[in-house]
Protein backbone atom coordinates (compact mmCIF):
# COMPACT_ATOMS: atom_id res chain seq x y z
CA UNK A 1 0.00 0.00 0.00
CA UNK A 2 2.79 2.44 0.93
CA UNK A 3 4.59 1.49 -2.24
CA UNK A 4 1.53 2.41 -4.34
CA UNK A 5 1.18 5.76 -2.55
CA UNK A 6 4.83 6.60 -3.16
CA UNK A 7 4.54 5.62 -6.81
CA UNK A 8 1.37 7.72 -7.20
CA UNK A 9 3.03 10.73 -5.52
CA UNK A 10 6.09 10.39 -7.75
CA UNK A 11 3.91 10.16 -10.87
CA UNK A 12 1.88 13.24 -9.89
CA UNK A 13 5.10 15.16 -9.17
CA UNK A 14 6.58 14.27 -12.55
CA UNK A 15 3.40 15.23 -14.40
CA UNK A 16 3.14 18.54 -12.55
CA UNK A 17 6.65 19.62 -13.55
CA UNK A 18 6.47 18.30 -17.12
CA UNK A 19 4.40 21.28 -18.30
CA UNK A 20 6.54 24.03 -16.79
CA UNK A 21 8.27 25.82 -19.68
CA UNK A 22 12.04 26.07 -19.58
CA UNK A 23 13.17 29.42 -18.25
CA UNK A 24 15.69 31.21 -20.38
CA UNK A 25 19.03 32.05 -18.83
CA UNK A 26 19.92 35.72 -18.49
CA UNK A 27 22.23 36.85 -21.33
CA UNK A 28 22.83 40.27 -19.73
CA UNK A 29 26.44 41.13 -19.04
CA UNK A 30 29.79 41.57 -20.74
CA UNK A 31 30.87 39.23 -23.54
CA UNK A 32 34.31 38.88 -25.17
CA UNK A 33 34.67 37.82 -28.81
CA UNK A 34 36.55 34.59 -29.61
CA UNK A 35 39.37 36.68 -31.13
CA UNK A 36 39.63 38.67 -27.90
CA UNK A 37 39.38 41.95 -29.78
CA UNK A 38 35.85 43.14 -28.89
CA UNK A 39 33.73 43.30 -25.74
CA UNK A 40 30.01 43.92 -25.95
CA UNK A 41 27.53 44.63 -23.21
CA UNK A 42 24.25 42.74 -23.56
CA UNK A 43 21.21 44.18 -21.80
CA UNK A 44 17.45 43.86 -21.89
CA UNK A 45 15.61 46.27 -24.17
CA UNK A 46 12.02 45.81 -23.09
CA UNK A 47 11.03 42.29 -24.19
CA UNK A 48 14.16 41.98 -26.33
CA UNK A 49 17.94 42.04 -25.82
CA UNK A 50 20.39 44.52 -27.32
CA UNK A 51 24.13 45.01 -27.13
CA UNK A 52 26.73 47.63 -27.83
CA UNK A 53 30.50 47.62 -28.16
CA UNK A 54 32.11 48.75 -24.90
CA UNK A 55 35.78 47.88 -25.53
CA UNK A 56 38.13 47.29 -28.44
CA UNK A 57 41.59 45.77 -28.18
CA UNK A 58 42.70 48.37 -30.73
CA UNK A 59 40.36 51.33 -30.21
CA UNK A 60 42.30 53.77 -32.38
CA UNK A 61 42.94 53.91 -36.11
CA UNK A 62 46.38 54.23 -37.73
CA UNK A 63 46.31 57.98 -37.11
CA UNK A 64 45.76 57.52 -33.38
CA UNK A 65 42.12 58.65 -33.43
CA UNK A 66 39.19 56.58 -32.09
CA UNK A 67 37.86 54.19 -34.73
CA UNK A 68 34.64 55.27 -36.42
CA UNK A 69 31.92 53.27 -38.15
CA UNK A 70 33.38 54.12 -41.58
CA UNK A 71 31.79 51.15 -43.40
CA UNK A 72 28.22 51.80 -42.29
CA UNK A 73 25.72 51.49 -45.14
CA UNK A 74 24.07 54.67 -43.80
CA UNK A 75 26.45 57.50 -44.74
CA UNK A 76 25.14 59.67 -41.90
CA UNK A 77 26.48 57.13 -39.36
CA UNK A 78 29.99 56.76 -40.78
CA UNK A 79 31.47 59.30 -38.35
CA UNK A 80 30.07 57.72 -35.18
CA UNK A 81 32.51 55.96 -32.85
CA UNK A 82 32.66 52.17 -33.09
CA UNK A 83 32.71 52.01 -29.29
CA UNK A 84 29.08 52.51 -28.35
CA UNK A 85 27.63 51.21 -31.60
CA UNK A 86 25.14 48.36 -31.47
CA UNK A 87 25.77 44.75 -32.43
CA UNK A 88 22.66 42.88 -31.25
CA UNK A 89 19.66 44.90 -32.40
CA UNK A 90 16.44 44.20 -30.47
CA UNK A 91 16.52 40.40 -30.64
CA UNK A 92 13.38 38.76 -29.24
CA UNK A 93 13.14 35.44 -27.40
CA UNK A 94 13.04 32.46 -29.77
CA UNK A 95 13.01 29.46 -27.44
CA UNK A 96 14.98 28.68 -24.32
CA UNK A 97 18.33 30.51 -24.25
CA UNK A 98 17.95 31.86 -27.80
CA UNK A 99 17.03 35.27 -29.22
CA UNK A 100 16.45 36.16 -32.87
CA UNK A 101 16.37 39.42 -34.77
CA UNK A 102 19.13 41.50 -36.34
CA UNK A 103 22.86 41.85 -35.87
CA UNK A 104 25.09 44.68 -37.07
CA UNK A 105 28.62 44.00 -38.33
CA UNK A 106 30.82 47.10 -38.10
CA UNK A 107 33.52 45.37 -40.18
CA UNK A 108 31.39 45.57 -43.33
CA UNK A 109 28.75 48.08 -42.19
CA UNK A 110 25.81 45.75 -42.86
CA UNK A 111 22.88 44.52 -40.80
CA UNK A 112 21.94 40.84 -41.00
CA UNK A 113 19.16 38.63 -39.70
CA UNK A 114 20.61 36.61 -36.89
CA UNK A 115 20.47 35.05 -33.47
CA UNK A 116 22.20 34.96 -30.11
CA UNK A 117 22.12 31.59 -28.37
CA UNK A 118 23.59 30.66 -25.01
CA UNK A 119 25.44 27.37 -24.80
CA UNK A 120 25.96 27.15 -21.07
CA UNK A 121 26.55 29.87 -18.50
CA UNK A 122 29.68 31.30 -20.11
CA UNK A 123 29.47 30.70 -23.87
CA UNK A 124 27.20 32.05 -26.59
CA UNK A 125 27.00 31.96 -30.36
CA UNK A 126 26.19 35.11 -32.32
CA UNK A 127 25.04 34.29 -35.84
CA UNK A 128 24.37 36.56 -38.81
CA UNK A 129 22.77 35.32 -42.02
CA UNK A 130 22.11 36.39 -45.60
CA UNK A 131 19.57 34.03 -47.16
CA UNK A 132 20.91 30.58 -46.24
CA UNK A 133 24.54 31.62 -45.75
CA UNK A 134 25.39 32.21 -42.10
CA UNK A 135 28.51 33.13 -40.15
CA UNK A 136 28.89 32.58 -36.43
CA UNK A 137 31.18 33.85 -33.71
CA UNK A 138 31.57 32.40 -30.26
CA UNK A 139 31.52 34.83 -27.32
CA UNK A 140 32.61 34.21 -23.73
CA UNK A 141 31.09 35.86 -20.68
CA UNK A 142 33.67 38.11 -19.04
CA UNK A 143 34.12 40.83 -16.40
Amino acid sequence: MIRRLLLAALTVSMLATAHIPARAADPAGLWLSADGDVKMKVAKCGEAICSSIVWLKEPNDAGGKPKVDKNNADASKRGRPVIGSGIILAMKPDGADKWSGHVYNAEDGKTYSGSFALSGATKAELKGCVAIICKSKTWTRTN
